[in-house]
């Protein structure tokens, strides 16, 4: 019994940590899969009154990306797999090799038995014996063969039940297996699909090359100049806030911070990587830094934040509690709201309506706008950025990972 338990116990030990990994392979999959059906929701369902093929180029590379991402953690879990079959079934032959041993053990003691087999074969070699020492031995000895012949039968029954459960659990990881090269394919596919869907894209882009240059040219020098407007007005606000603070002061670069702010600001830095998203459901779809346009060469964009692609009616929240810094509206009536927490601002760009007021203290989630959907490309996008003071951060490396 306990040869039973111990070698389960190993066995499920072996799975359980195989599982583990497993498990978390799985849900990378299932986070992927979530993502490529936003991407398909956001990107490519809604209605447009103009199509703009440079920008269904960005959304189709970023489809093929994520399914990419998707086959390289299908084919780890793959290996995984496979891995775990060898293991199993080099696990299998040693127990069936075992029980054959055992079994052919077994049926020699039984044979052996078979001929000895009488009361009065068993007595008279306990009659015959020279001393009555010798008898005792004698019949220790029948005592002890009969339990280990019993011991033999027990331990058949266990290493069948140990084979059978080992033999089940290979059952069930050769059919994962087979699904997710199943599955694999499928994907695969998919990315022929949207790879053709891509080529006929760039044919369409070239055919207007010089007029999508234009537009995109016009976009990144607009975005710039929203960019440095942000960052002068942040600068004048930390000018404002450090001169109440102390009225000789000229520092535009860096909050006087109160112990209060203090504390809040290090709290914002303990929650680094823990964040929650400014926005329910969504993706990112462009991500922070300088990124090299995937069709012309001479063109970078600067991602001064994260774009989030969401839903339509899709609501802005904060993502840590603050004090609203500043709203913003620029000429065609598209805002943005600067929420300050210590020395860190976040900064909620392309809102459409404004729940909040400028000074008003919020907590996090709390409700700052609706986020406003571009009339033409149907897309509703929020550009978030992080500062610290005046200085850029990567909010990807602040809010949780999806």
């Amino acid at each position: 019994m306990k040869t039973y338990i111990l070698h389960t116990f190993l066995i499920f030990s072996i799975l359980s940590c195989f599982s583990q990994t497993k498990a978390e392979l799985q849900k990378q999959q299932k986070q992927l899969r979530k993502e490529m059906q936003q991407i398909n929701k956001l990107l490519f369902n809604e209605e447009k009154k103009e199509k703009n093929a440079l920008e269904e180029l960005n959304y189709i590379n970023k489809k093929i990306s994520v399914r990419n991402n998707l086959i390289t953690a299908m084919n780890a879990e793959s290996k995984l797999l496979q891995k775990e079959v060898v293991k199993s079934e080099k696990e299998t032959q040693i127990l069936e090799k075992k029980l054959t041993n055992l079994k052919e053990n077994y049926a020699s003691m039984i044979y052996k038995s078979y001929i000895s087999k009488s009361q009065q074969s068993r007595l008279m070699f306990v009659l015959s014996s020279d001393n009555f020492y010798q008898a005792y031995k004698r019949i220790a000895y029948m005592k002890q063969y009969a339990a280990f012949r019993k011991k033999q039968g027990n331990d058949i029954i266990t290493q069948t039940k140990i084979a059978t459960t080992l033999k089940d659990s290979l059952l069930i990881i050769k059919k994962e297996k087979d699904l997710l090269v199943t599955n694999k394919e499928k994907e695969k596919e998919e990315i022929e699909e949207d790879q053709k869907e891509k080529k006929l894209l760039i044919l369409k882009i070239k055919q207007k090359e010089s007029s999508y240059k234009r537009q995109l040219q016009k976009k990144v020098k607009e975005e710039r100049k929203i960019t440095a407007k942000i960052d002068k007005i942040i600068r004048e606000e930390i000018a404002r806030a450090n001169r109440k603070k102390n009225k000789n002061s000229t520092n535009r670069k860096t909050f006087i911070l109160s112990p209060e702010a203090k504390a809040l600001a290090s709290s914002f830095e303990r929650n680094k990587g823990k964040l929650p998203w400014p926005i329910k459901e969504g993706i990112i779809a462009r991500r922070f830094g300088p990124q090299r346009h995937p069709l012309y060469s001479g063109i970078t964009i600067n991602g001064t934040g994260l774009h989030f692609a969401t839903s339509k009616e899709s609501i802005a929240s904060s993502i840590f509690n603050g004090t609203i810094l500043n709203i913003l509206v620029n000429s065609e009536g598209v805002k943005n709201v600067l929420v300050q927490h210590g020395n860190f601002i976040s900064s909620y760009n392309n809102l459409e309506t404004i729940y909040v007021t400028k000074g008003q203290k919020i907590t996090t989630g709390q409700a700052l706008g609706k986020i406003f959907t571009d009339k033409v490309s149907g897309k509703t996008t929020l550009i978030f950025v992080l500062y610290k003071n005046t200085t850029k951060l990567n909010p990807a490396s602040w809010i949780l990972k999806r």
